[in-house]
């Protein structure tokens, strides 16, 4: 099974209608796929085969979809569980959040609202009180859609001048903090009231003469950006 931390949730919307999906029930749809069997599955997932039939239920009734098929055995027995197409785009869903996830381990995340749309260059703006930001237009969003920003802290460059380059988004903060973990130097920037972490080399801070409440600006091109609508 995937690996999937404990207190996650997912924020499942289907037709209108959506539902916080923990790490649990996500187990459950997982091994329905993988065992074909709800008894299997209660045992997989350590629970009861009432419980496993609740979390169902729960699913199917907040979101109002079936999301699973179960065929009684003929003579011989059997029978067996799977997942509708529905519940397949969910377990999808929640697999694309963990990738996501997994890929950012350490990730600057800030709650924004898209304020404009370029649907011919596929870029988005999104925007958090002072803090305005581009990202790819990879989903089906709208104007006014609360997103979730996530940018990786070694996609972010800290430099003292802004340069003219490749780099889509350039913004003044100040340092306000700088911890040493290995031989990284993680930074913390006050950018228009959000807080950003960048990691550094050693001899780029050196270099930068960087230090606590010093001016800077940092850059990170929009296609470092990853969303997830709210």
């Amino acid at each position: 099974m995937t690996d999937v931390k404990a207190g996650v949730e997912y924020k499942i919307n289907i037709g209108g209608n959506s539902f916080l999906l923990d790490s649990k029930k996500f187990e459950l749809l997982e091994s329905i796929v993988e065992t074909g069997s709800l008894t299997e599955t209660s045992k997989d997932i350590n629970v009861s085969y009432r419980t496993a039939l609740n979390y169902i239920d729960k699913i199917e009734s907040a979101l109002d979809v079936k999301v699973v098929n179960t065929t009684k055995g003929g003579k011989g027995g059997g029978g067996g569980t799977s997942l509708t197409s529905e519940g397949y785009s969910i377990l999808k869903e929640c697999k694309k959040i963990n990738a996501i996830m997994e890929l950012h381990k350490d990730v600057n995340e800030i709650e924004a609202e898209i304020v404009d749309i370029n649907n011919v260059k596929r870029i988005m703006t999104i925007k958090n009180g002072d803090f305005q930001i581009n990202a790819p237009l990879n989903r089906n969003y709208n104007v006014g859609d609360e997103i979730l920003a996530l940018i990786s802290y070694d996609n972010i460059f800290v430099m003292l001048e802004p340069q003219t380059s490749s780099i889509r988004n350039i913004l003044k903060g100040q340092i306000i903090e700088m911890k040493l973990e290995g031989e990284i130097i993680r930074v913390k920037i006050d950018v228009g009231g959000v807080v950003l972490c960048s990691d550094i080399t050693v001899s780029a801070e050196k270099e930068l003469d960087l230090g606590i409440g010093k001016d800077v600006y940092v850059g990170f091109k929009a296609m470092s950006v990853a969303t997830l609508k709210l």
